[in-house]
């Protein structure tokens, strides 16, 4: 009996044996917190704790430089998706983002 087979088999199993009255249903719920946006002064404040330029800051966000020097300066705003990787980098959960890797030079 192949592993599909197997676990195919369990989950309906599962499935009429929670039908019956006879066991748990497992959920996972995911609760979301809605976009923040970030003023002119915390995208800097974020970039600067990051220790990163202006150039890298943008590489990082996926827009150009002109881009990020205008939201510092307030003339325009993050996107939603913008504001969510300034959060992430804020609150420094970047380990597992597949475009960043560590390179150490000594």
């Amino acid at each position: 009996m192949s592993s599909l087979f197997a676990d195919l088999k369990e989950g309906i199993q599962e499935a009429i044996d929670f039908e019956k009255g006879n066991g748990k249903a497992k959920t996972i719920t995911y609760i979301i917190d809605p976009v923040r946006s970030n003023s002119n002064d915390e995208i800097k404040a974020v970039r600067n704790k990051a220790g990163m330029t202006q150039a890298v800051f943008a590489n990082y966000l996926g827009v150009s430089k002109k881009t990020v020097e205008a939201w510092e300066l307030g003339r325009t705003h993050p996107s939603g998706h913008a504001n969510r990787l300034i959060e992430m980098l804020d609150s420094g959960n970047t380990d597992n983002l597949a475009f960043i890797s560590r390179v150490y030079v000594y």
